[in-house]
């Protein structure tokens, strides 16, 4: 099949709409169910990539999760332990696969941003991934394959329609990819960049001393970037990204707002809100919801009362500012990837609080004195890339 027509574009009034292949040739994708529209094939599309390029990074069996063409979510697929499988809302699953541990830390990173997620898959989606995917709200899936037990489950999604793709994973896109803007064609190379670990090579910082699981955490953190909108920030912890700060004007923006997430990644790991007593029958997204309101400054949303009885079954304590540092205290050992160099040290300064050893970034900006200073101040162990991983 040469091209796929769609309902509409970005928008309802887009229209026409379709996808296709400019030089006849078939398109490497086959859609097994539903009717995916353009934000989807955008998704699936760069989710494909990020993907198919951790498991050729790592070796280990990847997952994305995409929103607006930027991931909430990426992982390798390294196994839960009971403290993760249970904030992830997974720890009634039993022992997961490899490839749907990695879409269950995805997801579960950020919870509130992967709602209604595209994924995408390394490899051929099991049954566990599919029973996983079953039951989380999302428009849609890419992969190489689907085994048929795994197929009939998706396909059983959202009353027979959700959205199923298959891709080709032999394909290999042209060199030159081209685009339009207002009628104007722009086209420049692929970004063909291959992340591995001799990118992190030059260590500028006094400490030197980068484990392998913070190398594969320095891949996570680049291949994400290279696939999410820029300016863009990404922290990394044991096999997965857990915050992301995408598209944002100021790089300081794109530092707090990732570091903003990590931190509510951290402290759903709390005691005080992994004991949260929520009612019966409260579906998951509500209570992703009440605890993102609850770890925030407005708590007092879901603690006055005639609130909290809608959620809990007995009214939690305030988590206090104190209580919130003292935890996120004891988070250590994340990594920091960004898709440009830091201009100022106060990026630094905000990874430090939410617990960065260890950053990769390009380098190149003319205060890079001040930004090692700041890392070595820390006792961080930071390496310049060269490399700059814009994309729009």
């Amino acid at each position: 099949m040469n091209e796929i027509q769609l309902k509409y574009g970005c928008n309802p009034n887009q229209k026409p709409s379709r996808i296709f292949m400019e030089d006849g040739s078939d398109l490497p994708v086959t859609v097994l169910n539903g009717r995916p529209g353009y934000i989807n094939f955008l998704d699936a599309f760069n989710g494909w990539q990020l993907v198919k390029e951790l498991k050729e990074a790592t070796g280990l069996p990847a997952a994305t999760s995409f929103k607006h063409v930027s991931p909430a979510g990426a992982a390798v697929g390294l196994p839960l332990d009971d403290t993760l499988a249970k904030i992830y809302w997974v720890d009634d699953l039993g022992e997961l696969s490899p490839l749907a541990s990695a879409y269950a830390r995805a997801r579960g990173a950020d919870r509130m941003s992967s709602f209604g997620d595209f994924i995408a898959l390394s490899d051929v989606c099991d049954v566990d991934t599919a029973k996983l995917i079953k039951r989380e709200v999302s428009d849609g899936v890419i992969a190489p394959g689907y085994t048929d037990e795994a197929l009939s489950i998706l396909k059983a999604k959202k009353n027979g329609n959700y959205n199923v793709i298959q891709i080709d994973p032999s394909y290999v896109p042209a060199e030159i990819e081209r685009k339009q803007v207002y009628g104007i064609t722009f086209e420049q190379g692929r970004n063909e960049l291959d992340i591995n670990k001799d990118l992190f090579a030059n260590i500028v910082t006094k400490n030197k001393d980068i484990p392998e699981s913070a190398l594969i955490d320095m891949k996570i953190a680049m291949i994400t970037l290279k696939y999410t909108q820029s300016n863009s920030v990404c922290y990394v912890k044991g096999g997965q990204a857990i915050g992301i700060g995408a598209g944002q004007q100021s790089r300081i923006h794109c530092t707090r707002l990732a570091g903003q997430k990590a931190d509510n990644w951290f402290l759903r790991q709390s005691p005080q809100v992994m004991g949260l007593d929520f009612i019966d029958g409260l579906g998951r997204a509500d209570r992703d919801n009440a605890i993102d309101v609850y770890m925030g400054d407005e708590y007092e949303d879901v603690l006055r009362e005639g609130e909290w009885q809608k959620r809990f079954k007995t009214k939690p304590e305030v988590f206090t500012r104190e209580a919130k540092k003292e935890w996120l205290s004891k988070n250590t050992n994340v990594t920091l990837g960004s898709d440009a160099f830091f201009p100022f040290s106060d990026n630094i300064e905000r990874a430090f609080k939410s617990g960065v050893k260890y950053i990769a970034e390009p380098g190149g900006s003319v205060r890079d004195d001040l930004v090692i200073e700041c890392a070595d101040h820390y006792n961080m162990v930071m390496a310049f890339t060269g490399i700059r991983l814009f994309h729009h």
